[in-house]
């Protein structure tokens, strides 16, 4: 891990406007001056309760919401999302041949060989076989599907991506092997990822950092180590005695 950035939050403070974006009733505030880096290579976790704003600050560092103050910082190109649940977030009328291709073809820059080429590469770096790229998402299992879903996210090759509870609707050995294959893929492609997740056994696991969401606000960061063996905040306290 080096000293570069990959993202760079500074004093977030956003949320959404009662009635819907274009309407003028009441703006309600959901994340509240938040400040953190994530450094190139690492990956960094956040946790925090449902509802503390774990996904609104997701929306904000892809675009999705505009902040109302303070300013996110991009060093990468083109950053990248893998859901919670890849049966939504994959089209379910297109094969996953299409759904990998697709975006190659609006970019608009590769030859039908260069793309196929490069589909079947982000296939195998995700450990599945040829044979997927003509099935739709309904005939896959439910750790094919995350696989798939991981692959859509690499496969215009960005150097950031957010991780959303991407894990959470899976077994627990199908759980291992997806994190198994996050950490491989951080290797091999130069990766740097935000890990949203409430599970803070997946955490430990595979996080190198740690921000601590309570209501909106980032209340505590560090390692791994330090927040699991000398949390400070009450609220860290609470969540890691739940988790054992």
């Amino acid at each position: 891990m080096s000293g570069e950035l990959a993202l760079s939050l500074r004093h977030v403070s956003s949320g959404y406007r009662e009635g819907g974006i274009f309407r003028r009733g009441q703006t309600y505030e959901v994340l509240h001056d938040v400040t953190f880096d994530v450094r190139h290579g690492e990956i960094l976790g956040l946790v925090g309760e449902s509802g503390t704003g774990k996904s609104t600050l997701a929306r904000t560092i892809l675009g999705m919401v505009k902040p109302g103050r303070g300013e996110v910082i991009h060093y990468t190109k083109r950053p990248q999302m893998i859901f919670q649940d890849p049966y939504s977030s994959l089209n379910p009328a297109y094969t996953v041949g299409w759904t990998l291709e697709e975006p190659l073809r609006i970019y608009g820059k590769y030859s039908r060989e260069e793309r196929l080429r490069r589909v079947r590469d982000m296939l195998n770096r995700v450990e599945l076989p040829e044979e997927c790229l003509s099935a739709k998402p309904a005939e896959l299992s439910g750790g094919q599907r995350q696989r798939v879903s991981i692959a859509a996210a690499l496969i215009q090759r960005p150097k950031f991506l957010i991780a959303d509870e991407p894990v959470s609707a899976l077994d627990v050995t199908i759980q291992a092997q997806i994190l198994e294959l996050l950490q491989a893929l951080r290797r091999e492609l130069d990766l740097s990822f935000l890990f949203i997740s409430h599970d803070l056994n997946v955490i430990y696991q595979l996080c190198d950092r740690v921000l601590v969401m309570k209501s909106g606000r980032i209340v505590e960061q560090g390692t791994v180590d330090e927040i699991f063996d000398h949390p400070q905040e009450d609220y860290t306290k609470q969540l890691l005695a739940a988790a054992e």
